[in-house]
């Protein structure tokens, strides 16, 4: 009975076990399957977001820049790709290929390590590598797998006709943000719209997958300017021989096409190279053409005299009495270079007579002065939208007592920029000033009547004389074309007033005079030596690039050689 009534109980336990198990089985099968329903039901959202933040990235996609060319479609500014390479230094781990990337990319192994260690302590989940690196060495530091090494896509400006059109064209930031010039003025239009796209990226940055397009790229829009290369090439190559050899402190030179206004060579000395920003000096960067003011000198002088032929007092044969060679006006004694005797009004051009204008502008009254040169566009900006552009200097009327009118009938008393003094010489044409432009096809405004056909006709042979024998001008005659142009010799301004021996030195004239073709304005500053004059200086300049550039267009000759009279020897005003 008792091995009976053990074996009943023994068995009794091992039910009880079974069922223990049973229930424990049932139980931890409960327990799962409600977590795995919280899992897909409750806590699904929660979960899917922090696989999300380990995985899906937001990457951003740069545009790439409007491309920046000539009137013919040659390249001044492109955008070529690059690979900005970063780090993430909280998953650094490999050292050892840290060093090697540090090499690739010229950097010091030990500050890079030192660097990433300092900013993992400090929590920081970003640094950059190297911007803007080429795409070739960011595949080969991206070979080495070191975990925490990222590339992204991104666009580096190039320039390639580098110097020659930095003024103009200007330069952008390493964000791709313009700066200066035609870069700044239309960055917004060149920049585009950068776009995003969601990815999913493994531990060591790759893309697996792209999950969508949160925004899409919007590459921007291209851009033709008037410039003419070759003409650029041209005027910065002669500019620059010509600061050099006279050491001056700058200069400038505008070439506009006589007829539309363009501008086809906007060049300023020094420049400065924007492919390579190792050594760049801000004072470089001025586009001296458009944003420095100078006092036009004696470049002012046929407008002075065109005022005279429009009030319809006056012809090119009128005389004029400058004897003894000065005369005083409130106390000052403006004088001529020598004493002419009498002129007549072409005569007052081509000898470059300061008491010959002065007589005229007393005789016109600042009234009728300011007005007539309000409309040649003096005291006002040329209205091209290029960043930083000077307004220029005329004085009002009433600001004009005898001896400012008599000093601004001569250029002094009254500032315009290199651009301003180019396009008024275009009035010089047929009478009507064209606005100058730097857009190619640019619907501009109309031109600016300034005076008669005629008196335009009259202006330009009187310009003939001063580069003829007895001009002033003799040095910018070019060889198979009619010429005409005005010297211009202006001191410049000190801190106690005009200095004795600083000067600018300017030629601002037009070719061919059968049927104009380009208005070009040279200008030296300060430059060193026995020779300063505009005729001296800026002429000669004036000769190279015009003459080059005539033949460049294939300008028809309207003068037989046998004529020409070929860079003599003598000085100018």
């Amino acid at each position: 009975m008792n091995a009976e009534k053990d074996m009943t109980e023994e068995h009794g336990i091992r039910r009880w076990r079974f069922a223990l198990v049973l229930v424990s089985f049932a139980m931890l099968l409960g327990v799962i399957t409600a977590r795995l329903v919280m899992l897909h039901t409750v806590e699904q959202s929660f979960l899917f977001e922090q696989g999300e933040k380990r995985t899906v990235r937001t990457e951003a996609q740069y545009a790439s820049r409007g491309v920046i060319t000539d009137r013919y479609g040659q390249p001044l500014a492109v955008s070529t790709p690059v690979t900005n390479l970063w780090i993430n230094p909280r998953q650094v781990t490999d050292f050892p290929g840290l060093a090697q990337v540090a090499t690739d990319l010229g950097l010091s192994p030990g500050a890079l390590v030192r660097e990433v260690e300092t900013a993992a302590r400090q929590g920081r989940a970003f640094m950059y590598l190297k911007r803007q690196a080429d795409p070739a060495l960011a595949a080969k530091v991206l070979a080495h797998g070191v975990t925490g090494v990222n590339a992204d896509d991104d666009f580096r400006r190039f320039y390639p006709a580098a110097e020659v059109a930095a003024h103009t064209v200007g330069i952008v930031n390493i964000d791709g943000k313009g700066q200066e010039g035609i870069e700044l003025a239309f960055d917004e239009y060149l920049h585009g719209q950068d776009g995003s796209r969601q990815v999913v990226k493994d531990l060591h940055g790759n893309v697996i997958k792209q999950l969508g397009v949160d925004s899409v790229v919007q590459a921007g829009k291209d851009l033709q300017l008037t410039l003419d290369l070759r003409l650029q090439y041209l005027a910065y190559r002669e500019l620059k021989a010509a600061v050099q050899t006279h050491q001056a402190k700058s200069g400038s030179a505008v070439m506009l096409d006589a007829k539309t206004g363009e501008v086809l060579a906007m060049v300023s000395q020094p420049s400065y190279n924007p492919n390579n920003r190792a050594n760049l000096n801000p004072a470089n960067m001025r586009n001296r053409a458009l944003t420095d003011l100078m006092e036009p000198g004696s470049t002012m002088k046929p407008f002075t005299v065109s005022a005279a032929l429009e009030s319809g007092r006056y012809t090119p044969d009128t005389k004029l009495d400058t004897s003894p060679g000065y005369i005083r006006v409130r106390q000052k004694t403006i004088r001529d270079h020598r004493n002419y005797g009498v002129l007549d009004l072409t005569g007052v051009i081509t000898k470059s007579s300061n008491v010959g204008a002065t007589k005229i502008a007393h005789d016109l009254g600042a009234e009728s002065m300011w007005e007539y040169l309000t409309r040649a566009g003096f005291g006002q900006s040329t209205m091209t939208g290029f960043p930083g552009e000077a307004v220029g200097q005329l004085p009002y009327p009433e600001e004009m007592n005898d001896l400012r009118l008599a000093t601004v009938s001569y250029g002094y008393g009254l500032a315009v920029t290199p651009l301003q003094l180019a396009e008024a010489y275009t009035s010089f044409v047929d009478g009507c000033r064209k606005p100058a432009s730097l857009l190619l096809n640019q619907e501009g405004q109309d031109c600016v009547p300034v005076m008669s056909a005629e008196t335009a006709h009259e202006m330009l042979n009187m310009l003939e004389t001063v580069v003829g024998l007895q001009g002033t001008g003799r040095r910018a005659a070019v060889e198979g074309y009619r010429v005409g142009g005005k010297t211009g010799t202006a001191h410049k301004v000190g801190r106690s007033g005009y200095e004795d021996d600083e000067y600018t030195a300017v030629f601002a004239g037009l070719a061919p005079l059968t049927d104009p073709d380009l208005v070009l304005v040279v200008v030296i500053d300060e430059p060193q030596g026995k020779e300063y004059y505009g005729g001296e200086v800026a002429a000669p300049v004036f000769s190279r690039i015009m003459g080059q550039a005539l033949r460049l267009r294939q300008v028809i000759p309207d003068k037989p050689v046998e004529n020409q009279i070929l860079h003599l020897a003598g000085g100018g005003r």
